[in-house]
């Protein structure tokens, strides 16, 4: 069971039912797949892919994913829902795959739920094709801030090329949530 960041729990299913219940009043919760799709990848790690709603649609739209989470409910909720992602349970920070990504996505705050976003976002980085990007969406008020984010990615060799202000590509201002792209470092 995933923690919510404000306390309590969450289980896969009951989870999934409240994006299943927005999709069927007519709210687009693709917003994420269609982001990521601006990039035109073959493959992504969708890393933190709770229910697996981000890595379903993506391979709907011929995309190879693997959707990673360390909750078991969590993936049981996204194995029951596709056949067609590889899917994993395995700690983010301690990942390795032996392969390289295109994208590689962390949607729905998973820097937020980790102990240590630092090796999170290392054990992510060292995923990424060197022409790939991770793109990485989170709430910035809720104590880990762009600064730090771009601090942990600059020292796993990751630089940031485009910082927006929602899966819509809206301009970054500085408000509470910010969708960002970055690019492995290139040598000098």
């Amino acid at each position: 069971m995933v923690m919510h960041p404000r306390g309590g729990a969450w289980e896969g299913d009951q989870y999934q039912r409240k994006f299943d219940a927005l999709a069927a009043s007519g709210v687009d919760v693709h917003g994420e797949a269609s982001f990521v799709m601006r990039f035109s990848p073959t493959s992504v790690l969708d890393a933190g892919c709770g229910t697996g709603r981000v890595a379903v649609e993506l391979a709907k739209r011929g995309v190879t994913v693997v959707g990673v989470d360390l909750d078991q409910s969590m993936l049981a909720t996204a194995r029951s829902r596709s056949s067609d992602v590889e899917w994993i349970q395995h700690d983010l920070a301690s990942l390795d795959l032996g392969r390289a990504f295109d994208v590689v996505l962390l949607a729905g705050n998973v820097p937020l739920f980790t102990p240590d976003p630092a090796a999170l976002v290392a054990g992510c980085a060292s995923h990424v094709a060197p022409d790939g990007a991770l793109i990485a969406g989170f709430s910035l008020d809720r104590g880990y801030t762009a600064a730090t984010f771009d601090e942990h990615c600059a020292a796993a060799g990751l630089q940031l090329v485009e910082r927006y202000g929602t899966w819509d590509a809206a301009p970054f201002a500085g408000g509470d949530y910010a969708v960002s792209v970055l690019r492995p470092t290139t040598p000098a």
